[in-house]
């Protein structure tokens, strides 16, 4: 059976007739073509494909698209502002070398934006708890946390960052 799904992901309104037991990874990979959300288990045991769904982290391999019906998504395409600059936790990831073949990054990224959000402060147990939810295979962790301890710090400074008057 199949329904009409509308949402706003990354900040347009999108409405895409879908299966019912469409899973929200599938409905943003195969349907939008947003592929920077990765499928690595299908159980919600790796985290690869975290999005934020109205501001908040899901595991999209486990939420249906129907799940999302009018909700806000964000993928990490959308995380970086239009002009192509970084979100402060995606360049922390990169200066920082949180990641090697980048399978898992996405969702690591994801993931660690929602944690800051919660806890913009977080200590190196705070991040290696809060990450419990992702994995990688191919790092030992220690240039995640660094990465995500840099772009918590570089989150609080935009956030301190005084907007000037047009």
């Amino acid at each position: 059976m199949s329904c009409t799904v509308s949402m706003t992901v990354n900040g347009k309104t999108v409405s895409r007739e879908v299966e019912e037991r469409t899973l929200l990874v599938a409905f943003l990979r195969e349907h939008l073509g947003l592929t920077g959300t990765h499928v690595g288990c299908d159980t919600s045991q790796c985290g690869a494909c975290v999005v934020h769904v109205d501001g908040r982290s899901v595991k999209s391999c486990t939420t249906l698209a129907v799940q999302a019906n009018g909700a806000d998504v964000t993928t990490i395409e959308g995380l970086a502002a239009s002009d192509g600059t970084l979100h402060p936790m995606q360049a922390a990831f990169r200066e920082h070398h949180g990641l090697q073949c980048g399978f898992c990054t996405p969702g690591m990224v994801m993931s660690a934006v929602d944690l800051v959000r919660e806890n913009p402060s977080p200590t190196e147990a705070d991040i290696r708890e809060g990450l419990e939810g992702n994995i990688c295979r191919c790092t030992g962790y220690h240039n995640i946390v660094k990465a995500v301890k840099a772009g918590a710090e570089a989150m609080a400074g935009a956030r301190a960052t005084p907007v000037a008057a047009e």
